[in-house]
């Protein structure tokens, strides 16, 4: 029984943290898994061999629970290897990408049909239960796995509105060097944004994402203590269509046509970390299935 589970990384429209509400869209950084089971029975338990670099309390726990969903009531031995593209801690959804990875790679092996949205849901479920987001974070994993921008409601589970991405846009990124500490530990802080994040998400509803993006990173920014005013001001003279902090950051997005985005990447101060340019998901796609 063998399955492979390919989910992207994502950036932010709506951080979900103050409203439960969230937003995100796929960018094309890739994150693989592939998994051998071998049943046995159906007492005792998995024992599934992996790297010790992998051997995360993330992984560990995105395979228990779907093998539990997808697999009830067996156990046996297998193997799973995970490739990621997705720096981690950065605020471009590593977790939600490796947990849905896993769960479709699971789904695959056992032959079970599955939607995204059952995915995003089971990865929310995983990310909650390794406490590595107070949300679950159902937007950053469905946007992994579709080509659209999605808006969630994460406290429900449900899928609100989504929207196509235009594919004459291109995503300019700045991977900071440093990281952030978990959601949970400021879901308090996110709480107190409520009114400033409602007109955020008020502009995601309508497909509005430039404003979305926009107003959303006001709001992270004076959380989490970043200073990315006066740089997106400067992203937008140079071209960008909108910009802001990815997750909790310190990863920046800047949103550009394709004719400007390098110009855009260019205005990202390299001594913050380095500067990427990245195709959306669905336009990845597109091109794949073209090719």
């Amino acid at each position: 029984m063998r399955g492979v589970g390919e989910s992207t990384a994502a950036i932010t429209v709506v951080n979900a943290l103050p409203l439960g509400i969230g937003a995100a869209i796929g960018i094309d950084l890739k994150v693989r898994a592939e998994i051998e089971l071998h049943p046995a029975g159906s007492t005792g338990r998995w024992e599934v061999r992996m790297s010790d670099a992998a051997r995360t309390p993330l992984v560990v726990t995105s395979l228990d629970l779907a093998l539990n969903r997808f697999a009830p009531g067996s156990s046996g031995t297998g193997a799973l290897s995970l490739e990621s593209e997705v720096p981690a801690s950065r605020g471009l959804k590593s977790s939600s990408a490796v947990s849905s990875a896993i769960a479709l790679s699971v789904a695959a092996a056992t032959d079970t049909a599955v939607e995204p949205l059952e995915i995003a849901r089971l990865s929310a479920e995983i990310t909650r239960s390794a406490r590595v987001s107070a949300t679950g974070a159902m937007d950053d994993a469905l946007a992994g796995l579709v080509p659209e921008l999605v808006v969630t409601d994460n406290r429900r589970g449900e899928l609100l509105r989504s929207f196509p991405v235009d594919p004459e846009l291109e995503v300019a990124l700045l991977v900071s060097r440093t990281t952030h500490r978990p959601s949970p530990d400021w879901i308090r802080a996110f709480e107190r944004e409520g009114a400033p994040a409602q007109v955020a998400v008020d502009a995601a509803l309508t497909g509005d994402w430039a404003v979305a993006m926009e107003r959303n990173s006001e709001v992270v920014e004076r959380v989490m203590g970043y200073d990315y005013a006066s740089l997106r001001a400067r992203l937008r003279s140079e071209g960008a269509v909108g910009s802001g902090v990815t997750g909790m950051g310190p990863a920046l997005a800047a949103v550009a046509p394709r004719a400007s985005v390098e110009r855009v990447a260019r205005t990202l101060p390299t001594r913050l970390g380095e500067h990427r340019v990245l195709r959306f998901s669905a336009a990845a796609r597109r091109e794949r299935g073209a090719s």
